[in-house]
């Protein structure tokens, strides 16, 4: 029975004709093709130092939270040594890479709030190694109120991250700080603390928005709290190869941002939003969907770039 079974599936595979080359599904097949010949024997570089980029876009529903554990999980899967601070009260960060954040667990809220050292805190991912995480919990959204009349409460995170960095026998290469979608005083901790912005963009109708507006805000953030802080990196998401508006939108953003944009665009994936709810990231989830290769193609180009620095 097992041999007609096997008889079948080939006199099916050789019936199947030539997919027609200018068919959605073809031109699929060639980008994850060009992106896997790119990994094929590639070297992931580590940095000559901690290279710290805080993950933003004031817009919301851009992947900025998955695009931080992706670009976390493609490098630490790489041999790197990656920290993620979930600075998003939400902590879809903390969901995505498998880590325990309910309410009562250590997490960013009590170095931020009481100052707890942040390797206290921090718990390693379960599924990837070389990859640690600092939760967050629902307790983080209460965090602004309490440190608004503290003297250094844009500086917690910054003074937390750089005593923990200081005592490590290993150098991490990167940390990715999440934040959430706006510009409150975890944000503005989160850039305080990072010399890098790391800004992901839809390619969709809207996604300029509200850019001009952070730039505003990284500089005026630069000039008064941080004068490392520049914008490195621009990374299109949701990207959809079918569509005029999408070739558009990359474009447009690629005009105003040539050298900080990535070459690699990260397409729209089921896989990619179905993952979470697995307590993975699409990296473990599914190493070979068109979204996994995307991001561990554009975590190569990070890493490339930061030779360069």
């Amino acid at each position: 029975m097992a041999k007609k079974t096997s008889r079948s599936r080939d006199d099916l595979l050789k019936a199947i004709k030539d997919v027609d080359p200018g068919t959605p599904l073809a031109n699929e097949v060639a980008a994850d093709s060009v992106l896997k010949r790119e990994l094929a024997g590639a070297e992931f570089p580590a940095p000559t130092r901690t290279r710290v980029l805080t993950v933003s876009n004031q817009k919301g529903g851009v992947g900025k939270t998955t695009t931080a554990v992706n670009l976390a999980a493609a490098l630490a899967s790489e041999g790197l040594k990656v920290l993620v601070i979930d600075s998003d009260p939400q902590g879809n960060a903390s969901t995505a890479l498998n880590v325990p954040h309910g309410q009562g667990t250590p997490s960013v809220y009590d170095c931020l709030v009481d100052k707890t050292p942040l390797d206290q805190v921090i718990a390693e991912c379960p599924d990837i190694p070389n990859l640690w995480v600092a939760p967050a919990t629902i307790d983080l959204a209460g965090a602004e109120i309490e440190l608004v009349s503290e003297d250094d409460r844009a500086y917690r995170l910054r003074d937390s991250l750089e005593a923990f960095l200081a005592t490590q026998d290993t150098q991490f290469d990167y940390v990715f700080i999440d934040c959430p979608p706006s510009l409150g005083l975890l944000t503005l901790n989160a850039f305080v603390a990072a010399e890098e912005v790391l800004i992901p963009i839809q390619t969709e109708y809207y996604a300029l928005e509200g850019l001009s507006q952070l730039m505003s805000n990284i500089d005026r953030i630069r000039d008064a709290l941080n004068p490392k802080l520049h914008i490195s990196t621009i990374l299109l998401t949701m990207n959809d190869r079918r569509t005029n508006l999408s070739r558009q939108v990359a474009e447009e953003v690629r005009k105003y941002f040539k050298n900080e944009t990535l070459r690699t665009t990260i397409p729209r994936s089921v896989r990619i939003s179905e993952a979470p709810s697995f307590g993975q990231t699409v990296i473990t989830y599914d190493r070979t969907n068109s979204g996994a290769l995307a991001y561990r193609v554009a975590a190569k180009e990070i890493a490339d770039r930061g030779t360069e620095k």
